[in-house]
């Protein structure tokens, strides 16, 4: 039986979180590493608390568990914005790792516990 914290809801939550994650600290990149406009902080601070307020979202009964699992998925979504918005193809390597990441969060959800 899964359990209930891999929901499609869950997933959706946890893809949203990572992509608003994402999204925000890459407005911190775009200002002090691209030479961007400072008026890309502020759509940076908004997507980061939309981040925290989706990981509470996910129903686990422990956060840290919540936010191990997120791990996973966090690295997945990672390469998937290095293609779709930077351009750059994720190698091998990248997918490799990442599907092993994914494994791993599986383990935090799916083993058995007393």
């Amino acid at each position: 039986m899964m359990p209930s914290a891999i929901s499609p809801t869950t997933l959706a939550v946890y893809f949203g979180a990572a992509f608003a994650e994402i999204a925000g600290c890459y407005a911190f990149w775009a200002w002090l590493r691209l030479g961007k406009s400072v008026a890309w902080v502020a759509p940076g601070v908004v997507c980061l608390a939309i981040f925290a307020w989706l990981l509470t979202r996910v129903e686990v009964e422990a956060a840290g568990r919540a936010y191990a699992a997120y791990g996973g998925v966090y690295i997945l979504s990672a390469l998937v914005w290095l293609w779709l918005v930077e351009g750059s193809r994720p190698d091998r390597w990248d997918l490799g790792g990442a599907m092993l990441c994914l494994i791993g969060a599986g383990v935090i959800l799916f083993v058995p516990r007393s």
